[in-house]
């Protein structure tokens, strides 16, 4: 009777790799039970539908977004999780977690999720303000905050300020003049926070794309292309509206209240005006064969940068240029539109000149 014949190391390495598996199974389950607390997900908030996840919740909500987000969490906790459509959000209502989402683990939320306002209003995504994080949002970044919006380039700008408070100061005596030989009177009304935005106005776009508000927004001053208000606060409008599409993507085809048609039309209209702007100063540069630092506006800046080849990989330079210029016009006009921060700062000017 022939037997069968194993070798010595045959009855070494089985008895080891079993040893191995089970420690493996072991460990792994040992680290699992010991990070099950921190990775379990917050709960979810109830009531969520098939596909449209809690958007229905919005929907026939007739009390505000903070006040319906505060309810739910009063019952499902500091911390919890809804659907919109088919993308989960985290809500979190205590400054604690906050503190730990924001500082603690701020690359993780540092990235913005993707929508079609991004894609066709933001240049597909080189408009920073919907950028995703990674290399192309840290090199923008580091550009305005180094480049553009540094102290010494600031300074640099000083100029532009007193120009402009110069000019208003002239338009507010010259009022005061036509209205002295009208009516005889010492005084003349002026309304301080008009006053103010328009200084304001005037300096910001001076320092972008080195024409006042009036030339750069009325087509009576303007020597070539002019940006419509009406177009860019439809850009406002549109770059905050919520777009279906962007909780259920499937639904695009549809263009469900032709929001994207919309944004076509104005990011259309805006690229025409931005890119006459560029090339403007893409002659001026090459009739001058440069320009003097301290004359130089946002966008003279981003061409000298970009010109260098500095941030070329993801997108071209002009879009990179007319992405970022537009980016600080809208800062501004939020600011200036919604913000209650500089409605806040014109009034304490008001008291101020009082």
């Amino acid at each position: 009777m022939e037997m069968d014949y194993f070798p010595l190391w045959y009855d070494l390495v089985v008895p080891l790799m079993a040893v191995t598996l089970a420690m493996s199974l072991f460990l792994y389950s040992l680290l699992w039970k010991q990070g099950g607390v921190i990775r379990k997900a917050p709960p979810e908030a109830g009531r969520a539908w098939p596909i449209i996840g809690h958007l229905h919740l919005l929907s026939s909500s007739t009390e505000p977004a903070h006040l319906l987000f505060g309810n739910l969490a009063d019952k499902y906790g500091p911390i919890f999780t809804i659907k919109f459509g088919m993308k989960r959000a985290i809500v979190v209502s205590s400054s604690e977690i906050a503190k730990d989402c924001f500082k603690t683990n701020d690359i993780v939320f540092t990235s913005r999720p993707k929508s079609i306002a991004g894609e066709v209003l933001g240049y597909n995504y080189a408009f920073l303000p919907f950028s995703p994080y990674g290399e192309y949002f840290r090199q923008i970044r580091k550009i305005a905050t180094l480049e553009v919006l540094s102290q010494s380039r600031i300074g640099k700008l000083k100029h532009i300020r007193e120009f402009e408070v110069k000019a208003s100061m002239k338009e507010m005596y010259r009022r005061w003049t036509v209205n002295n030989k009208s009516s005889g009177s010492t005084k003349v009304l002026v309304e301080m926070k008009e006053w103010l935005a328009f200084t304001n106005e005037n300096i910001i776009f001076r320092m972008i794309v080195g024409k006042s508000f009036l030339e750069a927004t009325d087509s009576k001053y303007s020597q070539g292309r002019y940006l419509a208000r009406k177009t860019f606060l439809e850009f406002l409008r549109l770059s905050g509206t919520f777009v279906i599409s962007d909780s259920i993507p499937f639904l695009r085809w549809l263009d469900l209240g032709g929001h994207e048609k919309a944004m076509k039309k104005i990011a259309k209209a805006l690229e025409v005006v931005f890119k006459g702007w560029l090339e403007e100063h893409k002659h001026k540069r090459k009739i001058l064969g440069g320009l003097i630092s301290d004359e130089l506006d946002f966008m003279d800046v981003m061409l000298s940068i970009l010109g260098n080849n500095e941030v070329t990989a993801s997108y071209d330079a002009d879009p990179i240029n007319i992405a970022t210029s537009l980016g600080n016009q809208v800062r501004w006009e939020k600011v200036r539109v919604e913000g209650e921060g500089k409605r806040t700062r014109e009034r304490q000017l008001g008291w101020g000149k009082n």
